[in-house]
């Protein structure tokens, strides 16, 4: 099975947390074990499993990423000024695969999945999820 996820993004470099809407892929698919991967479509964006506490987690990664990859400084910049987001996405990568553990995630109490923006605000942004059953 496998559907497409739009989100709009509203930061030049931000996480949103898309573990709803895989949530509610995986509830119709009626899969009780399996695997789910979750990919990012484009390359200056990317997709990440982590805390989802509270936000300072997701700023934290936004900002040492900013800290390690600065922008305006790379060759890639002479063509359309985002070098930056390019290598942000190509570190972090484009998917994550989780189990499929008694139709749920098999994700922890403190683990979600966010779509990671380094190339915002687009008004369109897609995110292919594609389940297999064991």
């Amino acid at each position: 099975m496998q559907e497409i996820i739009q989100i709009s993004t509203d930061k030049h470099n931000g996480l949103y947390d898309i573990t709803n809407q895989v949530e509610q892929i995986i509830s119709l698919s009626k899969i009780k074990t399996g695997i789910i991967n979750v990919y990012a479509q484009g390359a200056t964006s990317a997709i990440m499993i982590q805390e989802n506490w509270d936000q300072s987690v997701q700023n934290d990664v936004v900002n040492l990423l900013k800290k390690l990859i600065p922008s305006g400084v790379w060759e890639h910049d002479a063509q359309d000024n985002n070098g930056d987001a390019h290598l942000k996405a190509g570190i972090v990568g484009p998917s994550e695969t989780i189990p499929i553990i008694n139709g749920k995630m098999g994700l922890s109490t403190w683990q979600n999945i966010f779509f990671c923006e380094f190339d915002g605000p687009r008004n369109k942004r897609n995110i292919v999820i594609t389940i297999r059953d064991a």
